[in-house]
Order: C-alpha cells, then sequence, then structure tokens
C-alpha cells in the first residue's frame, strides 16, 4: 500500500509539472503573438497614414501595388515557407527574431487598408476578431474531442484559398470576393480552434523529454500559426464588414 501511495504521488507530481509547463508555454504563445500582433499593426499604421510611405508600394490614388508592392504582398507568404523549412536549423531566439521580421514585413502588405477602410470600421472588425478568436482558442484549448481530423481538411480549404485570391487577382469579380470572404472566416475559425489544441497535445507528447529549446521553438511555430488565423481572419471579416473611405 505504501508503494502505491508513493507511485501516485510521483505521478501527481509529474502531472502537476505538466500543467505548470503547459501554462508556461501557451502564455509564451500567446505573448509572442500579441506582440508580433502590435508589431505588424504599428507598422501598418504608420506606412498606411503617411501617402508618402505609402506611395513607396501603392498608387495613392487607386492603390494600386507597383513592383515593390507586388513583392511586399507575397513576401510573407513566402516567409511561412521559409520559416517552416528553417525552423530546425534556427536556434529559438532565431526563431524568434525571424518571426519578428515576419510581422513587420505583414504589417506593410496590410498598410493599405488604413487608406480603403475608415478607421472606426477596422477597430470594429478588429474587436469582432479578437473576441471570435479568444472563444474559438479556448474552445480548441479546452474541448475533450479530438479535432485533429479537421487538419488535412481545412489545409486543403487554404490552399483552395490562395488559389482562388490569386485568380481574382487578375478577374477582380466582387462576387468571387465576397464568397472567398465567407469561406476565409469559416476556415480560419476551425484553424484557430485546431491549431491550439495542436499546440497544447504537441506540448504534452514532448513535455517529458525535457528539450526546452526544441519547446522554445514549438512556442513560437504556434504563435506563427495562431497569428496567421487571426490575421486572415481580420482581414476576411474587413472585407465583408469594413466601411470604405
Amino acid at each position: 500500500m505504501a508503494e502505491f501511495h508513493q507511485v501516485d504521488a510521483r505521478v501527481g507530481t509529474r502531472t502537476a509539472a505538466i500543467d505548470e509547463g503547459l501554462r508556461a508555454h501557451m502564455n509564451k504563445v500567446y505573448s509572442t503573438m500579441s506582440v508580433g500582433m502590435l508589431l505588424t499593426f504599428a507598422v501598418a499604421w504608420a506606412v498606411g497614414s503617411n501617402p508618402a510611405l505609402l506611395g513607396i508600394f501603392r498608387d495613392p490614388a487607386t492603390l494600386q501595388p507597383n513592383i515593390l508592392g507586388w513583392i511586399v504582398m507575397f513576401a510573407p507568404l513566402i516567409m511561412v515557407f521559409a520559416f517552416g523549412a528553417m525552423i530546425n536549423k534556427l536556434s529559438a531566439a532565431g526563431a524568434q527574431l525571424f518571426f519578428y521580421a515576419f510581422a513587420a514585413v505583414m504589417g506593410l502588405s496590410l498598410s493599405w487598408i488604413f487608406v480603403a477602410f475608415t478607421g472606426m470600421s477596422i477597430a470594429q472588425v478588429f474587436l469582432v476578431t479578437s473576441i471570435a478568436f479568444a472563444g474559438l482558442s479556448l474552445w480548441g484549448y479546452t474541448t475533450k474531442k479530438d479535432i485533429s481530423a479537421w487538419g488535412s481538411f481545412l489545409i486543403m480549404g487554404v490552399i483552395g484559398l490562395i488559389v482562388a485570391m490569386i485568380v481574382n487577382l487578375f478577374l477582380q469579380s466582387p462576387m468571387i470576393m465576397y464568397v472567398i470572404s465567407i469561406l476565409g472566416v469559416l476556415i480560419f475559425a476551425g484553424l484557430t480552434a485546431y491549431d491550439t489544441q495542436k499546440i497544447k497535445t504537441t506540448y504534452i507528447q514532448h513535455a517529458a523529454h525535457g528539450d526546452q529549446e526544441w519547446l522554445g521553438k514549438a512556442a513560437i511555430m504556434g504563435a506563427l500559426n495562431l497569428y496567421l488565423d487571426f490575421i486572415n481572419m481580420f482581414m476576411f471579416l474587413l472585407q465583408l464588414f469594413g466601411s470604405r473611405e
């Protein structure tokens, strides 16, 4: 009986340590994501509110991108793929620096919204996105349901969205953009819950290994995934409900 209690105590201690470590890990994920969001919107506002700076990337009157604007538009997508390929070669500090650089470039690519939409509608959509994101992420963290099967379906949806958006750059169809925006909100809402659960389960599976360097990089990758979910959900909601200038 004494041995049983000793084993039970060890299991309880280990479980408590994992729970404490998971909370710290999630705090790292959300804090890193939040800093990235602040950096993105600070850069976007600084460029978008300055016609001279915005003119480097887009025509101030039509907001059509020039060559540099096209590069900035697609740079975040290229950086995401590069980050995934380089993550194993980077230190945790290097991964975090790369993430913040990515967030700044994303700010450049989004700077036009401060000219195209009213400041009030941007603030309102940001608030709605924040509330929706918090609820979806909380559900993904607390639900007992295994939603890992959503992953392949949602990733296929993202690929479809990217293809449709590239095609619509040439077609310029408002109806296609409307449908893309609705689907985009639904897909990234699902990804918010899916990614949150994945971050949690990945930590629990690897916590026993004690590889702090790996866990540090995993937190940055988790922050990047949730950051992308938030930004995309925000942009699609802005397309649907934002008030044009």
